[in-house]
């Protein structure tokens, strides 16, 4: 078979039918969308129309809608934008304990900056408390930030109530749906979301490019200057052919068809591994859980381990956030969970998407026990 791709949590490969829409503005429609004459008009149009299906798949208005360069530009952008232009009505922002790294990595730089952060547990399954959220929120609260879909254990969190809170509160509600955006339903108005955080490259489209949801009239300054584009919140010569793409991989992802056929897939899947003696989930079951994502135990192995003998096999895997592939450390996301290190050690991550297959996830099962074995006459634990 050829190579077996179940690691796309990470990235995805891209959409034939998104390669082809991007073609276009690489070698004909190539202009500038701050040019004036024609194929500067070519492409803002071409920009205005991805940004209006973007806006439209969460239920924005169109100009609410800023083009970034992923997830990682839109979460800082949230985060530090906002802690400094509303410094002057308070300092304290509020995250979960299971934010993808570049919210946590950019909450401790916020933390040397002066502004007190509060890290929410998590339930054993990765659910946020509303109670907590309720009471960790102060006189000083300027923002909660929580992630909707988690990239390891795929928790999908209940955004509906906590931005009741907020809401409540009069607080700024901030969401990262890199992992669940066109997965599940998102609507900024239900949800009360005043920002959200949004990329293509989760969902079949090309790296590179993300957005931001910002609601009208939140308070909120450039962090990147320059030419004046997106409002004047993010300077730069717009990337119009990964926009189109972005565009057109919403298209295709928002059909409720992939959704079903990859949570078939993914408990096909789950079932499978939890045949193998001493496994054990992480994260929750059902519909509580992204359709594309699974996470797996191995008691007494090393996941690093079982990757690389996957690896060996033509399949692909992973052991955390491909963004903290560099360190050995165990997650924090397993370890907010309840997870010890060694637990955290001994964990892999699984994740399908739309073009994964039943004949790869029987190749993996045909593959994975013996592995598994393997490991564990040899293992020192």
């Amino acid at each position: 078979m050829n190579y077996i791709y179940l690691d796309n949590a990470a990235t995805t490969p891209v959409d034939p039918k998104v390669l082809k829409a991007m073609m276009p503005y690489y070698t004909e429609k190539y202009g500038n969308a701050s040019s004036g004459h024609t194929k500067g008009r070519e492409a803002k149009d071409a920009m205005e129309r991805a940004r209006k299906v973007i806006a439209r798949s969460i239920g924005a208005k169109t100009e609410e809608i800023i083009f970034t360069s992923g997830g990682t530009e839109s979460n800082n952008m949230a985060l530090k934008s906002i802690a400094f232009e509303n410094k002057n009505k308070g300092n304290h922002i509020i995250v979960s304990k299971i934010e993808h790294d570049c919210v946590v990595n950019a909450c401790k730089w916020l933390e040397k900056q002066g502004f007190k952060v509060t890290y929410l547990d998590v339930n054993e399954n990765g659910f946020v408390r509303v109670e907590d959220l309720e009471k960790a929120i102060t006189k000083d609260t300027l923002l909660v930030s929580i992630i909707h879909g988690n990239n390891e254990i795929g928790t999908i969190q209940d955004l509906k109530k906590l931005g009741e809170v907020c809401k409540k509160h009069n607080v700024l509600f901030h969401t990262d749906t890199c992992q669940s955006y066109t997965k599940v339903d998102i609507n900024v108005n239900k949800m009360n979301l005043d920002l959200v955080t949004l990329n293509a490259h989760k969902i079949h489209g090309p790296k590179g490019i993300g957005a931001l949801y910002i609601r009208n009239g939140t308070n909120i300054k450039a962090w990147q200057h320059g030419g004046g584009h997106e409002r004047n919140l993010r300077s730069g010569t717009e990337n119009i052919h990964g926009i189109v793409g972005f565009a057109e991989a919403v298209k295709q992802g928002m059909s409720g068809k992939h959704v079903r056929y990859m949570t078939q897939l993914r408990d096909k899947l789950i079932k499978g591994v939890l045949e193998i003696p001493e496994v054990e989930l992480n994260g929750p079951v059902g519909d509580k859980r992204l359709c594309n994502n699974a996470n797996f135990y191995f008691k007494r192995i090393e996941g690093e381990a079982i990757g690389g003998y996957l690896d060996l096999k033509g399949i692909a895997s992973s052991t955390g956030s491909a963004c903290s592939a560099h360190t050995l450390e165990p997650s924090h996301v397993l370890l907010a969970i309840g997870r010890s290190k060694e637990q955290a050690n001994g964990s892999i991550r699984l994740s399908i998407s739309r073009f994964t297959t039943e004949q790869e996830i029987d190749y993996l099962m045909k593959h994975l026990p013996g592995i598994i074995k393997k490991l564990r006459l040899i293992s020192p634990l």
